[in-house]
């Protein structure tokens, strides 16, 4: 049996440079930053006292005030995300086999500020101050759980915890639902928000954050000879993909096929990437197999590029390694110079950029590149967005743990 095609009908997205597709994708384009100060609380004792904060959002514009404040932050930003995604693909209303749509939305910390906040009322003032919410409030499945009360879809429902891997095991897991005829259309992404005493505090702790506080919008500069480590980000993204002979029955705009997922484990260390970049090679292979595409059908990389002294060499070797000389021929960006690492979401946001690459057949920048470092060699598209053909794309996410996960999408034919 031929496994089904899988596409891509609807994006949505909550982020540091925008809430709502259009403006972040403007704001990455013009290569903005949305990295600052800290606001959410007194971060002047820490080391690193910026981050990727979602600006402006109020809940109450999609939730009641009441149900929202049941909820963590991170739950608040997936749901968002995922009704603009349902809502572009036209499925809010969707009259068809409800127990054909399913959701696959994961999370690769969960609820830390409310776990937080629980915990300081606890030992303030006794157990009696435990909200009845605070456990669905904080638990990692509970965006695909609520998107499936509100919309009444009866499918697949999970959620994947995979560190900052863990969007694109969401989608790419979804896609295999819809493969191998479980579901139709998946709802699919992920969402975070830890930008919290213990979370900046936990990075802190283990020196992997960016300390250039002095200059925030130019902390996260992937690549450059200059870099002094990653920048925390929040939000979400989310994507509908759908079986593809569904789509065109339905008659809704397709961005790209997803064609392809890999997977690997680097076996090596909890933080730390090999330096030959072997597990990030394996997984971009498996993701090539399984797409049944060869590596020069690849024209643009949405890298992990996280701005880590380690991982960024690790990721370029990585990529040398599995593409060979076709390597040079690529275009490899990494929007993380603009949005900060957003973890667990941060495979959805970067397939929402990579399918809105197909659809303007634009490459992203990365921003802040300034002094490229001469052990990464590669176009990593420097300042500037690039006006390019892109027939096969690929986008890259590894985690502590060394689990790793890429995704290769195509133009539909």
């Amino acid at each position: 049996m031929s496994a089904r095609r899988v596409v891509v009908t609807g994006l949505g997205i909550v982020c540091p440079v925008g809430i709502g597709v259009a403006a972040s994708w403007a704001a990455i384009l013009a290569g903005t930053s949305g990295i600052a100060r800290i606001t959410r609380f007194d971060a002047s004792t820490f080391p690193s006292q910026i981050a990727g904060e979602v600006k402006d959002f109020d809940v109450t514009q999609w939730l009641s005030g009441k149900e929202a404040r049941r909820y963590d932050t991170f739950i608040h930003y997936g749901l968002v995300a995922t009704m603009e995604a349902v809502r572009e693909a036209g499925l809010d209303n969707y009259a068809g086999d409800k127990e054909r749509v399913g959701v696959c939305i994961g999370s690769g910390i969960g609820g830390l500020p409310m776990i937080e906040a629980t915990a300081k009322a606890y030992f303030e003032h006794g157990p009696r101050k435990i909200s009845p919410f605070f456990v669905p409030g904080s638990i990692i499945n509970m965006i695909a759980g609520l998107a499936s009360i509100h919309y009444g879809f009866k499918g697949p429902n999970l959620a994947t915890a995979t560190a900052c891997s863990t969007a694109n095991h969401s989608i790419g897991e979804a896609a295999r639902l819809i493969e191998y005829g479980d579901a139709d259309v998946m709802i699919a992404g992920g969402a975070e928000s830890t930008v919290s005493e213990l979370g900046i505090g936990g990075f802190c702790a283990s020196r992997a954050l960016s300390t250039r506080n002095d200059d925030p919008a130019a902390a996260s500069r992937p690549w450059d000879r200059d870099r002094d480590g990653f920048v925390l980000g929040e939000g979400a993204g989310v994507l509908v993909l759908e079986e593809y002979e569904h789509a065109k029955a339905r008659g809704v705009p397709i961005y790209c096929e997803l064609t392809g997922y890999g997977m690997s484990a680097d076996a090596h260390h909890i933080t730390a990437p090999p330096e030959d970049g072997d597990g990030a090679r394996r997984s971009m292979i498996n993701a090539l197999k399984n797409a049944k595409m060869q590596p020069t059908d690849i024209d643009y990389v949405n890298a992990h590029g996280t701005s880590t002294h380690l991982g960024d060499i690790a990721e370029c070797v990585a990529v040398k390694r599995a593409f060979g000389e076709h390597a040079y021929k690529l275009v490899v960006s990494s929007t993380k110079s603009m949005t900060g690492h957003l973890l667990g979401a941060a495979g959805g946001v970067e397939a929402v950029f990579t399918a809105l690459a197909f659809r303007h057949q634009v490459a992203p920048p990365t921003a802040n590149l300034v002094n490229v470092d001469p052990q990464c060699d590669l176009d990593f598209a420097p300042l500037a967005a690039r006006k390019m053909r892109i027939r096969g794309a690929l986008s890259n996410s590894f985690g502590f743990g060394g689990t790793n996960a890429t995704l290769v999408f195509r133009a539909v034919q």
